[in-house]
């Protein structure tokens, strides 16, 4: 075969030119509004049935369909792309959007999962312009993001900043958010698309819907979405919850309400289904049949330090057992799910809430307490009721730990112990599965003394990982065996860094994703088994006290004491 222009075959080339005469005669003849029977007018018939659509050379195809070769069903990554849309922050002058919201909105950015006309509506009692809202996000993000600062990547989302400067009760202003709104969908093609980010205190959810109901942001136009995202807490107890709920849901309905728990969000988190689901091993000794107990932990090192005016009252139990740590036992003790879609998962997640069983004896089978002055980290730190704006007769918990039992087959009789407390030993998160001794030993007692329970226990921060518990023989002429550990850390097995949970969470409301979000029919089960040791508590005596930097108060040893138990030392 002779050789055409560039060594391309000539009557490959020929073909080539052909198709492009073809094409231009055919787009002509559209324009001019003629029946395709032929080729630029003259007499050729139609294309027979067996001419090909697509020209071959150089072993390549060449498709007049151009099909875009990065939309593979098979990439991963592109149905996690955001489409048009924008997020609405209320409060976006606190410390959350500072520190936590306007970061992750730019690392989306930046890793190229959000849409180029991306909009951020800030909405707060500042009297500011877009550029002042501007430079706030641009500060934030220079202290606080997780990827590189990139100016081409801020210059386009700066594009999409508004700032809408009132109150909540302020018609005025919520108008100007809608027209910012409006406007956004003209020049940024957001397509209605609209989150509206709740980063304010609870007391004023219901002002904040209210409003938006009233000046007609709630309902999207037809084709777009509207969703409320809201932060914790939900409620201060089952009461509230159901009342919060009829409100919110009375705007809008429950598939449009996102309920942030950014434990959720976590990597090892979910890394806890792929553990139990995916895998072989794990699965047939994830029951009572193996398992002695849990142990799930969440420990701060920190004291209140200016939250008096919201911790005062709430206490550690509403705060996190409440919602974080009873979630994690749902994830922990669930059955596996039909699909990994947020209906199944929130079937299996409301099995293993409704099937709670509180201890008999709640003063033996719960235990709170307050820390206490002394010496942490080569520190003097303050009590609790020494900080600035705590009432000395103040009765708040600072550390909770409480034991629960799941009644049905896979768990009767393993009980479940969760704990949370401030100012403790150092800042951890962690779920302890931990496995009942062999019911055999061939060896004597002197060569196993050292020896432990075997355990699971998934880190969730901050190392995130996973450990793997089991007895090893020590090196030597003797028998002696003892505990040793095998590791699995994020870090060190994937090249790529764990996005932050607020990250993860942003990107779900964007795409109506809300596998990681409980919803309302969790949070009021979760206050059915938190409001009877609350109301227990507030009749039953004070806080029991314990030294900052210490693991908490000797009632709680002594609670895993009777039963033949202890603390893990996370």
């Amino acid at each position: 075969m002779s050789e055409g222009i560039e060594g391309i075959p000539q009557t490959a080339e020929q073909e080539t030119k052909g198709t492009k005469e073809d094409k231009e005669a055919r787009a002509a003849q559209e324009a001019a509004g003629v029946e395709q029977t032929g080729v630029s007018g003259t007499a050729e018939a139609a294309p027979s049935a067996d001419r090909a659509d697509t020209y071959t050379y150089a072993d390549i195809d060449i498709d007049t369909d151009f099909i875009n070769p990065l939309r593979d069903p098979r990439d991963r990554r592109l149905p996690r792309i955001a489409g048009p849309s924008g997020l609405v922050i209320f409060g976006v002058t606190g410390d959350l959007s500072r520190k936590k919201l306007m970061p992750a909105v730019y690392d989306l950015a930046n890793r190229g999962l959000l849409p180029p006309g991306f909009s951020l509506v800030g909405f707060a009692r500042r009297d500011w312009e877009d550029q002042d809202f501007a430079q706030v996000v641009h500060d934030a993000v220079r202290e606080h993001a997780r990827t590189p600062f990139r100016e081409e990547v801020w210059q386009q989302l700066a594009e999409g900043m508004r700032f809408i400067p009132g109150d909540f009760d302020d018609d005025t202003a919520f108008k100007q958010l809608r027209s910012a709104v409006e406007e956004l969908d003209a020049s940024r093609g957001t397509s209605g698309n609209y989150a509206f980010y709740l980063s304010v205190p609870p007391k004023f959810f219901p002002k904040v819907v209210q409003q938006l109901k009233k000046h007609k942001l709630a309902s999207a136009p037809e084709g777009s979405w509207r969703r409320a995202v809201i932060e914790k807490p939900f409620g201060h107890d089952l009461r509230s919850a159901e009342e919060l709920n009829r409100i919110v849901h009375e705007v809008f309905d429950p598939e449009q309400v996102f309920r942030i728990d950014h434990y959720l969000g976590k990597e090892t988190v979910q890394n806890l289904l792929a553990l139990r689901f995916a895998n072989q091993m794990f699965e047939p000794i994830w029951n009572r049949s193996f398992v002695d107990h849990v142990q799930i932990t969440m420990a701060e090192d920190i004291g209140i330090g200016g939250r008096a005016g919201y911790y005062d009252g709430i206490g550690a139990a509403r705060d996190v057992i409440q919602n974080h740590l009873l979630q994690l036992m749902a994830l922990t003790a669930m059955e596996e799910p039909a699909a990994f879609d947020a209906a199944s998962l929130l079937t299996e997640k409301l099995k293993v809430l409704k099937a709670v069983r509180l201890p008999q004896d709640l003063g033996q089978g719960t235990v709170r307490g307050q820390y206490a002055a002394a010496w942490q980290g080569g520190t003097k730190v303050r009590g609790y009721l020494e900080e600035d704006g705590i009432d000395q007769s103040s009765t708040t918990d600072t550390y909770a730990a409480v034991r629960l039992q799941v009644d049905n087959r896979r768990w009767a009789g393993v009980p479940f112990y969760l704990r949370t407390g401030k100012r403790l030993g150092r800042r951890v998160t962690e779920i302890a599965v931990v496995f009942q001794r062999a019911p055999h030993s061939p060896f004597d007692s002197t060569a196993t003394e050292e020896l432990g329970s075997n355990a699971i226990v998934i880190r969730v921060q901050p190392d995130e990982g996973m450990t793997v518990r089991f007895g090893s023989k020590v090196p030597g002429t003797s028998m002696e065996i003892r505990d040793v550990t095998m590791d699995f850390a994020y870090g060190e097995s994937f090249t790529e860094s764990s996005p932050e949970a607020y990250e993860r969470l942003i990107l779900d409301v964007l795409l109506g994703d809300a596998n990681l979000f409980p919803r309302h029919q969790e949070v009021e089960e979760s206050w059915k088994i938190l409001d009877p040791i609350e109301q227990y508590w507030a009749t039953h005596g004070r806080p029991a006290q314990y030294a900052s930097g210490s693991w908490g108060p000797e009632e709680a040893d002594e609670m895993l004491a009777r039963d033949g138990r202890s603390w893990r030392r996370p």
